[in-house]
């Protein structure tokens, strides 16, 4: 992932990488219709396009918005990205393949949405804030045998988000785990996250997992 990040925009991270893993095993051929839900600098975006799909992009940020324009230029791919709220740009059309690396993480003092780069992160006291919305509302954008793969922190509630899922007919799976090392937001926030029963006492790292949700055919 050798894409630029304009100022402001989130840069490819571990979560980042761990759902390209996921998405490279994904079986859509040349000409499927992909939806990148916030997709920062367009690394996923230009993934799936370098595999012959059809890509849409859609971020909050309009700095990230550019980021991913300038990165599909530069790499000659046809990403076409938007600005916008989650869904709210390709509302009804519907995708073979949607990836979403949402803001999750846990926030103290949360009133409302975030502001600023915080927004690529902090999601509400429950890290949910945008987690919920994308498990409500895929189902609704997905062809009949169309999947989601959407990562989170375990500090957000995998279990919700499959619960979530599967109530929307969904079939839903974590299909892929890894543990990393807690980054400078999660370390300042340890003793928070410690009186919440998050983190255990010695706990320096947190899980990530994507989820695989299929629509059935």
């Amino acid at each position: 992932m050798n894409e630029r990040v304009l100022p402001g925009v989130y840069a490819p991270q571990e979560d980042t990488a761990l759902l390209a893993e996921v998405l490279s095993a994904e079986p859509f051929g040349p000409g499927a219709q992909l939806l990148d839900v916030g997709t920062g600098s367009g690394a996923l975006a230009l993934a799936a396009a370098r595999r012959g799909a059809r890509v849409s992009a859609v971020d909050l940020s309009w700095r990230a918005v550019w980021t991913a324009r300038l990165n599909a230029r530069l790499a000659q791919l046809p990403v076409r990205a938007y600005h916008g709220d989650l869904f709210g740009p390709v509302r009804g059309r519907v995708f073979d393949v949607i990836v979403a690396n949402p803001p999750y993480v846990p926030a103290p003092h949360a009133r409302g949405a975030p502001h600023g780069r915080s927004r690529a992160w902090d999601a509400g006291r429950d890290g949910r804030l945008v987690l919920d919305r994308i498990c409500r509302e895929a189902c609704g954008l997905l062809r009949p045998g169309g999947a989601l793969l959407v990562v989170q922190s375990a500090l957000s509630g995998p279990t919700r988000s499959l619960g979530l899922l599967r109530g929307t007919g969904l079939k839903a799976a974590v299909v892929r785990r890894r543990w990393i090392r807690l980054g400078p937001v999660l370390r300042g926030r340890r003793e928070w996250l410690r009186e919440r029963g998050l983190l255990g006492s010695a706990d320096e790292k947190e899980e990530l997992v994507v989820i695989r949700a299929e629509r059935p055919l």
